[in-house]
């Protein structure tokens, strides 16, 4: 099923570069503390790693338009339901 996408769509797919990013964040919050008195705790601080990676978060995707009006194409109304 990858090779029905078109190869914009499927560049998408495949690029790793921000959810390796995402992990490094979070990684990096739970490595540096010895230990966490509870769940709830350690749910707080990837919380907050989560929130400040989203403020860093910013950039433009290259070609996004042409993703985007693809994805439209090939979901159709799948994309706009809430």
């Amino acid at each position: 099923r990858f090779f029905d996408y078109t190869p914009a769509i499927r560049k998408i797919i495949y690029t790793t570069n921000p959810i390796e990013s995402y992990h490094r964040m979070v990684r990096k919050v739970t490595k540096t503390k010895g230990a966490f008195s509870s769940e709830d705790a350690i749910v707080k601080q990837i919380y907050l790693a989560t929130i400040n990676a989203n403020t860093k978060w910013h950039g433009q995707m290259f070609g996004w338009s042409t993703v985007r009006t693809e994805l439209m194409n090939y979901f159709g109304d799948r994309l706009l339901k809430k």
